[in-house]
């Protein structure tokens, strides 16, 4: 069966800043109180989209989330208008008031997991938005995501949704940012490696001891099972603790995947040796390795410029590309490697960098910003068009961005009730300009 796979990379939303609300994302804590740029952000995130589509693969976007989350600060206790509620949560919470204005969203690798028909019982293309149950300002997300990814793969002919997992630390989920699905073909039967930091039932196994791991073994087991995957194309492997500490968060920090090739950092996972010799087993023989040695890139180096969060990519030729940050280059160690690495025997043959500082950040890259999914030909059609960026759209998104995005927000800018209204009013507009239905009434 022949399929392609599509990137859909979320719209960074109006209230973009930066609160260090991510204990364990050194990018994130370094850059907390900083002055952000709310239009360079979604203007940067949109265009490294728009480069991609015009390489010829299938690009989609996904909205934002309506922040501040005033439905939220209601749930727990403020009342009366929404400028009221916006002043006393300033007044008295304002971590809170930080939280429920992060427009973490952006981040769609955490949107969920998603297993190709093709991997499934069923047929079906499987959808399980991850609880993020680590961190406040994500543990809101999981109802509004369903609700985005059921309005744009609306179809159950070919796609089935699930329930976000139980929100409890034991299912600890962070999705597709530690999920990689490697194959030889898009259409064909692949091998999901989920990677998970800690087991919630064995407290005396190995775990790192200064930063969380976000990831549990049996979350990524929940998924497998929902998902109808058949146990002997899958594999579960250990984020190396000691890499955790050091500020790798989450896989797709250390490593990425794409059709039969893993580019990894020689310390991302526990046990290494025994546990890809299985993986290489699982792919027939028929897996490309290129793993990066602690001496060609540390992994401070590699954390800093985010070298592995990076898009892996197939062009047309069939040949691979690394989408990175322009971090990369800034870094002599990471830009070294990335120059030799073409010339390093693998299919990955060029490097192509972005700028995307705004979310870099904020602790998220390239790969932080798109959600995978493999499509065939009749999946493809079933998906809501307006969702898919084509020329008309990008102009279109642009020009949305343009009329509603503020060039700088700080902290205290989140307890103006202004910008609120800046923002209902600018996702009012585009889910008529994406026909997404009512998908943010109940935050209302």
């Amino acid at each position: 069966m022949t399929a392609l796979e599509a990137n859909f990379d979320g719209l960074v939303g109006p209230t973009h800043n930066y609160a260090g609300l991510s204990f364990g994302n050194v990018a994130s804590q370094n850059n907390a109180a900083a002055v952000s740029n709310p239009k360079a952000a979604a203007l940067q995130g949109l265009q490294k989209a728009k480069a991609l589509a015009d390489l010829g693969l299938v690009q989609g976007m996904l909205p934002p989330q309506l922040r501040p989350d005033l439905a939220s600060l209601r749930r727990v206790g403020f009342a009366g208008t929404d400028a009221k509620v916006l002043h006393e949560a300033a007044s008295h919470a304002p971590q809170l008031l930080n939280s429920f204005s992060s427009a973490s969203c952006m981040w769609t690798a955490n949107a969920a997991t998603v297993s190709p028909s093709s991997d499934s019982a069923n047929g079906k293309v499987h959808f399980t938005p991850a609880n993020l149950v680590d961190k406040l300002h994500r543990s809101i997300e999981p109802g509004q995501t369903a609700r985005i990814l059921q309005a744009i793969f609306k179809d159950p002919a070919h796609f089935q949704h699930h329930m976000h997992l139980p929100e409890h630390p034991y299912f600890g989920d962070e999705g597709a940012a530690n999920h990689t699905r490697l194959c030889h073909q898009y259409g064909q039967q692949g091998v999901e490696l989920f990677v998970y930091g800690r087991k919630a039932s064995q407290a005396n196994s190995p775990a790192p001891k200064h930063f969380p791991a976000r990831q549990t073994l049996e979350a990524s087991e929940a998924i497998a099972r929902l998902h109808q995957l058949d146990d002997r194309y899958v594999h579960y492997i250990q984020q190396n603790p000691d890499v955790i500490d050091q500020g790798v968060f989450h896989n797709d920090v250390i490593a990425v995947g794409n059709q039969n090739v893993l580019f990894y950092h020689q310390q991302a996972f526990l046990n290494s040796a025994s546990e890809l010799a299985l993986l290489q087993q699982k792919m027939q023989g028929d897996l490309h390795l290129v793993e990066v040695s602690t001496e060609d890139v540390s992994i401070d180096a590699a954390v800093r410029s985010y070298l592995f969060n990076t898009q892996l990519v197939t062009l047309g030729d069939g040949s691979m590309a690394l989408i990175a940050p322009s971090d990369c280059q800034e870094n002599p160690q990471v830009y070294q490697y990335l120059q030799s690495l073409p010339e390093r025997g693998s299919p990955i043959k060029q490097v192509k960098y972005f700028d995307v500082k705004q979310s870099m950040q904020n602790g998220g890259g390239p790969a932080c910003l798109r959600l995978r999914v493999a499509l065939t030909p009749a999946e493809l059609a079933a998906v809501n068009p307006q969702a898919l960026l084509t020329d008309d759209l990008y102009q279109q998104l642009t020009q949305w961005i343009h009329k509603h995005y503020r060039d700088r927000l700080c902290a205290t800018d989140l307890a103006d009730v202004t910008l609120y209204q800046e923002s209902c009013a600018a996702l009012d507009e585009l889910t008529q300009i994406m026909r997404l239905g009512s998908i943010y009434a109940f935050q209302r």
